[in-house]
This record gives structure tokens, sequence and C-alpha cells, in this order.
């Protein structure tokens, strides 16, 4: 096992980047996830052969390392994703004095106990500028006073690379775009990559790019849903109220393409809002990358309706734009389903981080590693 590319997931949801980093040459050993529907899902799929964890808070590195038979220091990577919901733009920005953003710690906590040769730890593009404390538009600017330290953009990421040097861990870190990996799916977030040695880490290189050129071209929903067999898609229907407007929405428009004389009807109260509103009625364009794919894609505000059915992605199709296996199931209600896949990692930028760590740990390794075929969540003998 020491000889083997190991992996304890953290915050796994149902498991889209330890998919992708099991197609780089990484075995997942154990998980930790909190939702009980994305616990099921993991069980589903593993055959509930892999030890599976719950509540990161209660988790000590003890409990990992017996689940996977290592000692401290011998597992390769540990991932995860901290929830996002405190860095995210829409939410209330309370970063890392919000409880759901104190997860950060227990994070760092299991990295610091395991010590990992590499970790990785991904989030929303909202983390790079996310603040301590908060402090409302409306009381910024010249006329009000200095903003504080806590008070400044960037002040919570700030803490969270400080802490990760703190445990003598070097990193690299980036805004990385799924598209840029072959997701069909234009989806930003910020992912660091880290190293207990110091060995020199960089982000992946780009596969695939918006125009092409060098690259090939960014990949596009009609890529991905061609071939996809769901004669029967599983889906939360619209209502007549909403119909009565999307109906009037082409490929690729959203509120913004009704009739002038609908759009405040339609819209309602979040006419006369700020921002640009372009997940209001939104439908998908085939000849493009899908936008990022939402927990709730018959919502409102976060509209992903079929190019040319009345009707939001089913969940097999957001899967597919998530880049999961079609035979990976997902457990719990329909909104459960949608969650898991929205909050998932790309399976396609998994890969390419995982591809990152591979060829430096085959060449401390050997040569044999090359030669072995990943081991979708194999648990030690």
């Amino acid at each position: 096992m020491k000889d083997a590319l190991t992996h304890i997931s953290l915050f796994s949801g149902a498991m889209g980047l330890d998919l992708g980093l099991a197609a780089a040459g990484f075995d997942t050993l154990t998980a930790v996830e909190l939702d009980r529907a994305a616990r099921a899902t993991i069980r589903q799929n593993t055959q509930a052969a892999l030890p599976v964890f719950s509540d990161i808070q209660q988790v000590s590195a003890g409990d990992l390392l017996s689940a996977t038979g290592l000692q401290r220091g011998e597992v390769t990577l540990v991932s995860g994703g901290p929830p996002c919901q405190p860095f995210s733009t829409a939410g209330r920005r309370e970063a890392l004095n919000d409880p759901r953003g104190s997860l950060f710690r227990d994070y760092l906590r299991l990295v610091n106990d395991l010590q990992p040769r590499f970790f990785v730890m991904e989030n929303v593009r909202g983390l790079l500028s996310a603040t301590l404390q908060h402090r409302p538009i409306s009381e910024r600017g010249p006329a009000s006073k200095t903003l504080s330290p806590e008070e400044q953009r960037g002040s919570a990421f700030e803490v969270i690379l400080s802490e990760f040097q703190r445990i003598g861990y070097s990193f690299v870190y980036g805004l990385l775009n799924a598209a840029d990996y072959g997701v069909p799916q234009s989806r930003q977030r910020v992912i660091l990559l880290g190293s207990r040695d110091h060995e020199a880490l960089a982000l992946p290189p780009a596969t695939h790019a918006q125009h092409g050129g060098s690259l090939p071209r960014w990949r596009t929903l009609r890529d991905a849903l061609s071939n996809l067999d769901d004669p029967h898609p599983h889906f939360q229907p619209y209502s007549e109220a909403r119909l009565q407007y999307l109906r009037l929405v082409p490929e690729g428009g959203n509120w913004r393409s009704l009739p002038p004389e609908l759009q405040q009807a339609a819209m309602g109260g979040a006419y006369h809002s700020g921002g640009g509103k372009v997940g209001f009625y939104r439908r998908l364009s085939w000849d493009k990358p899908a936008p990022t794919v939402t927990t709730s894609p018959a919502q409102k505000a976060t509209d992903m309706c079929h190019p040319t059915e009345h009707r939001p992605i089913s969940v097999r199709e957001a899967a597919r734009l998530q880049g999961f296996p079609d035979e990976w199931l997902f457990c719990g209600s329909l909104s459960d389903q949608y969650r898991q896949i929205g909050n998932a990692v790309p399976v396609g930028l998994g890969l390419a981080i995982g591809r990152q760590f591979v060829g430096g740990a085959e060449r401390e390794q050997g040569s044999q590693l090359s030669s072995q075929q990943p081991r979708l969540f194999e648990v030690p003998a």
C-alpha cells in the first residue's frame, strides 16, 4: 500500500473530485461526508466497501488512518472543499466567522494531523475576495471610515494561506475554469494545491480553449448530451406561470429575450433589482458550454432550461455536464440529487488536478506505478 497513490476524501459529496482523482491513478481509501443522501450515494456506487464517516468535526486523523491501514505521513493526498456558502458572492460573506466557514479549521486540522504528501482544496471564486468581517457596500466609499484589515477584500483567504504556511505546507493556487479542461461547462473555481515536502507544484495546464487554436475548442452542451440515453428524464416540472414566458425564450436566451412589454411581469420584484440576473428564464444553447450547473436548475433565478424542450435539464443531463459516468447513481429526493450534482467538482477538473500530483509521485516511487490501472475506491486489505 505504501507504493500506491493513496487518497483520503473530505467533504466528499457525490465524489466528482474523487472520480477524477481515481482516473488519474489515486486509490480513494476513505471518505467523510455529512449529508445523508450523499453518503447513500457513495455507498450505492462503491457497494458499501468504502469506509464513510459523517461529521468531520467528530472525526480524528486516527479514525481515518485506522480505516486505511496507513500511518501518519503515508497518505499521498488529502482532498476536500469546505462548504462554500460563507465565501459565495450570493451569500452573506461572513467567511470564517460563519459556522460553515469554520469547517475549514477541521480540514486544516486533519491535514496537519495526517501529514499527507499533498493536499488539494477547492472552493468558489468568492473565496478570493471574502472578508473576515463584512461591511455593507452602502457603508463603503470615500465618505466612509477606513476599512479595518478584517474588512479588506481577501482577508479571509489570507488567513487560509497563512494557516497552511503555519503547518509547514507550501502551495500554489489559482482560479480555474472547468471548460479549459474538457468539461462542457463554464465553471470557475479556486484550486489550492499544497506540498508537505515543498515539491514544485503547478496548476494544471489547459487542455481546451474557448476559440481553439493550438488546443481543442471548449466542449459544448451538444457534445455532452448527444449520445445520452435518457428516455424518461427525471426533472422538476415548471409551473404554467413560468412556462408561459419560457416558451417565448429562444435557445441561448434569458428574460431579456422576452418582448419588452412582458419582462416586468415575468420578473416580478426582481425586475428592479441589481445585477445582470442572467439566470432568470435562461434557456441553454446547444453549441456553447453550459453555464455553471446549479443545485436548483428549475428555480427562477438559476434556470437551466433545455435548449428545445420546455423543461429544466434532467438529473442525468446535469450529471453528464459534471462528467459523472452514466452508471453513477444518485440517492435521495429529486432536490437531493440535483444538490449533489450541482455541488460536485467536475470529474474532468479532478482528473487534471490529479495528473499534476501523479507525475512527481511516480518518479519517486518507481515507474511500476504508471502501468497499474487505477482502482476506484478499493479498501486496503
